[in-house]
């Protein structure tokens, strides 16, 4: 279904993010981030927002937002603090899958709640042996009368340990030629036999619990296998993964833009040699690099939801998207501390966390080198088929 919304409430919509990111965000950014502390009260704020529903459809107790505004929402919190915008896009992706695969009583039963905020989860495909390689994990589901019974873990888990569903991709028929046609997607809620063993740290993007999962003959309903048919998990969970590139592009956007604000204020109130440094040659070619490569990272990203709302597939699109936006991200960082200089290696100052953050867009999604791949293979494909 194309999506659309009336520019006014758009707007609306954006200025009551921007207050909230004045007020509520930016004055606790670094007391979060440097404990490594799950944010709580703002995301009690961000479910009153609808943002758990931001991209569920309003039949469901959604927003129902199109795919370039809820990009253009996630490069505003971004440039602020990317690593929020990670607790309700790994949550919008487990809704992703149960609004566009799941049978009609899945979506009854889990997408109000969902929308709400009342429940919060993410999406469980990577294991220790498996990430980019999806068609290599071991989980397994074995049926059992009404139930599947599960073993296996899965690690590197957004909201492992704050969420309480999670979209878990198993094999249901590890000898299944090709492969991917062994695969099924369950909706796993947290119940016996299912574990959090640990928190994983990370360099960066903090305060989102990063967890690993295990589940030790988890009994899970059958009536809670995505789509209601074994064999369709890979696709299932392949199938959202443009709309995450579009977001991981969107956070790569908000980092590369708030590197360059703060590059920008920074040049105009440091002074050398009788002069603030914004007047120096030097700086001001490194400003005038940034700006381009941030504006470049923005139109190609909304170039690439903008086909995503008009139903079109958007593979090469999302995949440059996310690759140049990622990158801009990591660049602008470096940049943009290299000219706070010596402030810019400090905890005082917020481009450290930037510079520690942006890294997480270039992995996240599937690797910057995958995207280029990826890139390269619909790039061939489409000239055959033109």
């Amino acid at each position: 279904m194309v999506r659309s919304i009336d520019s006014q409430d758009e707007q609306a919509l954006f200025d009551m993010i921007d207050k909230w990111l004045e007020r509520d965000v930016r004055p606790v950014v670094k007391k979060f981030d440097h404990a490594d502390e799950w944010p709580a009260d703002l995301v009690g704020q961000m479910a009153e927002f609808g943002l758990f529903g931001a991209t569920i459809g309003q039949q469901y107790g959604g927003l129902g937002l199109p795919a370039t505004t809820y990009a253009k929402l996630v490069m505003k919190i971004s440039a602020v603090w990317m690593s929020i915008t990670g607790i309700f896009n790994s949550h919008l992706m487990l809704a992703l899958a149960i609004e566009k695969f799941g049978t009609e009583a899945q979506k009854q039963q889990w997408l109000p709640r969902l929308a709400s905020g009342e429940i919060r989860g993410g999406l469980a495909l990577t294991e220790p042996d498996a990430g980019t390689d999806l068609q290599g994990i071991r989980m397994t589901a074995r049926r059992d009368g009404d139930d599947y019974i599960i073993n296996g873990t899965k690690t590197w888990i957004s909201n492992g340990i704050h969420g309480s569903v999670f979209a878990l991709l198993v094999k249901t028929d590890p000898d299944a030629v090709p492969r991917h046609k062994g695969m099924s997607l369950f909706i796993a809620d947290k119940r016996e036999g299912f574990t959090v063993s640990r928190k994983l740290e990370k360099l960066g993007y903090k305060s989102i619990d990063s967890a690993e999962l295990v589940f030790d003959d988890c009994r899970i309903p059958a009536d809670q296998l995505i789509g209601g048919a074994e064999g369709q998990g890979f696709y299932q969970s392949t199938g959202g993964l443009e709309l995450g590139r579009i977001n991981v592009a969107s956070r790569g956007v908000g980092i590369a833009e708030g590197a360059l604000a703060l590059a920008v204020d920074y040049a105009k109130i440091r002074k050398t040699f009788g002069k603030p440094i914004a007047e120096h040659q030097a700086i001001q070619l490194k400003l005038g690099e940034m700006a381009t490569r941030a504006q470049a990272a923005r139109l190609l990203t909304i170039d690439a939801a903008q086909k995503f709302d008009r139903g079109d597939r958007v593979d090469l699109e999302a995949g440059m998207a996310k690759y140049f936006a990622s990158e801009a991200a990591l660049e602008n960082s470096i940049e943009s501390m290299r000219i706070h200089g010596a402030y810019g290696y400090s905890k005082e100052y917020d481009i450290e966390r930037l510079y520690r953050d942006a890294p997480l867009t270039c992995i996240g999604e599937g690797t910057n080198e995958m995207q280029r791949i990826i890139i390269a293979k619909q790039l061939i494909k489409r000239s055959e088929d033109a």
